[in-house]
């Protein structure tokens, strides 16, 4: 599965944007070079909460999360030996400072917000959601309604695009770079920038006529479709890109290493088969075992095209 962009890379590090280092905050050690904070030696460093505490990525309406994730959070449960609750976050700015704050234990962050997380809050991923085939990721989509007017991205200069948060890959890091590189289009030069807050928030804004178009990630609109909030009719797509990784899964660098491990195997031996997961996320039917060096190599170099830097204060 591809996961580079070989053209728009090339043109954007062609412009003079200087391929910088990928560092943690202080406060964390990476002394195997593997880009993830380092499970502290210190005894004294390490926590074991009796209650674990488990937020997905606030991608829609974190209600809807809750139940979707209940079957799991139950067999979280049994593997660990501990309570596990769901954390409905707001924004992926709250997240990442509830896991930097020992607030938040266990995680999905996505894909643009993994950096930001890995950087600053002492995250360390380890899977993601696959089909059964091993294939994963989804798309960028810039989205219009029918008889908008804007049938390519061209098409958006002088008008109005709405993206989701800054931290989201591609609710703006990635369209931000593919509009500047791929059709000389500029935020606030050419088009006026929108923010939504979420990717359910464009879909609907888009549906609804009240953005003229929008970048968001074609799994969410997908599920949308498929719940039946939006209509595929009400949405136009006029660009899709290629794949990127999607949200991945992970813990806090400072649980206990057993702990851990007993997390990962909650994970690795879920039975997706007739679970709200499955429904929820029909495409998929596993986790796959990743690593932010590789996997999320593609959106570090994104990031470092638009010139986003990891600032944790």
């Amino acid at each position: 599965m591809k996961l580079l962009y070989p053209v728009l890379l090339a043109s954007m590090f062609a412009a003079g944007a200087a391929n910088a280092e990928f560092s943690l905050d202080s406060r964390y050690a990476d002394k195997d070079k593997d880009l993830i904070a380092d499970i502290p030696t210190d005894e004294s460093k390490l926590i074991d909460p009796s209650t674990l505490i488990f937020a997905y990525t606030p991608v829609e309406d974190p209600a809807v999360y809750a139940d979707v994730w209940s079957e799991f959070l139950e067999h979280m449960e049994d593997v660990t030996g501990k309570k596990v609750r769901f954390f409905p976050v707001q924004s992926n700015a709250a997240q990442i400072e509830a896991m930097r704050a020992g607030r938040l234990h266990i995680a999905g962050f996505n894909t643009g917000s993994n950096p930001l997380a890995v950087a600053c809050a002492g995250y360390r991923p380890f899977t993601m959601m696959a089909a059964e085939d091993g294939s994963f990721g989804y798309e960028m989509e810039i989205i219009t309604y029918p008889n908008s007017g804007i049938n390519s991205p061209k098409d958006i200069k002088g008008s109005k695009l709405a993206f989701t948060s800054q931290t989201s890959n591609s609710g703006f890091k990635a369209p931000s770079a593919i509009l500047k590189a791929d059709f000389n289009l500029i935020p606030e030069r050419d088009f006026e920038p929108l923010f939504s807050g979420k990717h359910d928030n464009s879909i609907l804004g888009v549906a609804n006529k009240d953005y003229p178009a929008a970048a968001v990630a074609n799994s969410v609109l997908n599920r949308m479709v498929d719940r039946d909030v939006v209509k595929a009719s009400q949405i136009k797509s006029i660009y899709k890109s290629e794949t990127f990784p999607t949200t991945s899964y992970g813990v806090a660098y400072n649980l206990k290493p057993e702990l851990q491990e007993k997390i990962k195997e909650a994970f690795f031996s879920y039975k997706w088969e007739g679970s709200k997961l499955k429904e929820e996320f029909s495409k998929e039917g596993q986790f796959l075992p990743i690593t932010f060096k590789q996997h999320w190599n593609v959106i570090r170099k994104i990031d470092d095209a638009n010139g986003v830097s990891y600032n944790c204060r």
